[in-house]
């Protein structure tokens, strides 16, 4: 399994380049609810604004923080949650920055 990501800051039409990424896994209860976080990976954006080979080794729920205060005065940390359920796929999971927003989706 593999999981990378891409931040592209839409503003200004370009990659955006050295920004910090931390992957978390959920803690869960018995139950099933997310009852907290555990690091799992830090890096930063490259070049092209990639992070790639992060370490998200099972299924589960698994999270994305970035740390966007060079390229956001509005958001400067965003936070993706996500589902892995299937080991064998690769899951790519970009994020699109804009001055007041952002969005993410399922990539390839």
């Amino acid at each position: 399994m593999s999981l990378s990501t891409h931040v592209l800051d839409t503003g200004s039409g370009r990659p955006a380049v050295d920004v910090p990424v931390r992957l978390e896994r959920a803690v869960l209860t018995l139950d099933g609810a997310v009852k907290g976080w555990r690091p799992v990976a830090e890096t930063v954006t490259d070049g092209d604004g990639r992070a790639t080979d992060l370490p998200a080794d099972s299924t589960g729920t698994w999270r994305l923080i970035f740390d966007t205060a060079h390229h956001s005065e509005f958001h400067p940390e965003v936070a993706i949650v996500f589902v892995i359920r299937d080991a064998s796929e690769h899951h790519h999971v970009p994020l699109l920055l804009a001055p007041y927003g952002y969005t993410t989706y399922r990539g390839s």
